[in-house]
């Protein structure tokens, strides 16, 4: 890898997105409307927003960073955009990390706005710090973009890479402990969930909530959620082809 290719791959998919208001606008704004539109829902029991709230504030920006990125990658291959750039001198770490870098930027960006309206515009009630929520909001998020340029290479339209998400956003949903405790669970469901990243966000979000301090349990769900988004920004960049069959 070289950090002069990476940066210069990371600076034109970021010019890229400017052009492109519409993918911005859903990176951007649709958590933050999701949450605008849970906290009304819940709006006669407060209490309910802020046990669910503040795991779905790392669960919206993981779904959204998944699509954005699994198609806007998707597009770049069938486009052939991509086999351009792998003639050139450019190894497919130095795209998958420019790839990471610059949906990584937006993604910080996503955070910290998904986490300043929940916490002062929605009024989502927290005992721990709030620069921790945004650490795991953006932890999450970043899982979000290397699962999306990891099932890229898997898609052969944008439509494949839509139907992605049921098979791989929606078990750890079910399994991350948001509907039921994941003790509870049936052995074999348990087990699983114990090996799916969601878990982990949701139970660091989970901290947060309970906690006024950083604890052992916390760092280890933060870690294991980056730890978790590094190997599949590996194996994005293993599977990475350079164009659809």
């Amino acid at each position: 890898m070289n950090a002069s290719r990476t940066t210069t791959t990371a600076g034109r998919v970021l010019r890229q997105l400017r052009h492109d208001p519409r993918s911005i606008a859903l990176m951007l704004l649709v958590p933050v409307l999701m949450l605008i539109l849970l906290r009304y829902v819940f709006d006669g029991n407060p209490r309910t927003f802020d046990s669910i709230g503040a795991s779905l504030l790392g669960i919206f920006p993981l779904i959204t960073m998944f699509l954005i990125t699994s198609i806007a990658t998707l597009r770049e291959r069938t486009s052939g955009t991509l086999e351009r750039l792998l003639a050139m001198p450019l190894g497919k770490g130095d795209l998958i990390a420019g790839y990471a870098l610059a949906f990584g930027a937006m993604a910080v960006v996503q955070s910290v706005l998904a986490t300043g309206v929940a916490l002062w515009a929605l009024g989502l009630d927290v005992v721990g710090s709030p620069w921790l929520l945004l650490l795991v909001a953006l932890l999450d998020a970043l899982l979000g973009t290397a699962l999306g340029l990891f099932v890229s290479a898997f898609a052969a339209s944008e439509f494949q890479a839509v139907q992605f998400m049921p098979a791989v956003i929606f078990p750890q949903l079910l399994l991350c402990g948001l509907f039921a405790p994941r003790a509870t669970m049936q052995p074999v469901l348990e087990g699983l969930s114990d090996v799916l990243p969601m878990s982990y966000a949701v139970d660091g979000m989970t901290q947060v909530l309970t906690h006024t301090d950083m604890t052992a349990d916390f760092i280890r769900d933060a870690a294991i959620v980056a730890a978790c988004a590094l190997l599949v920004l590996a194996l994005g960049a293993a599977t990475l082809r350079r164009r659809t069959p």
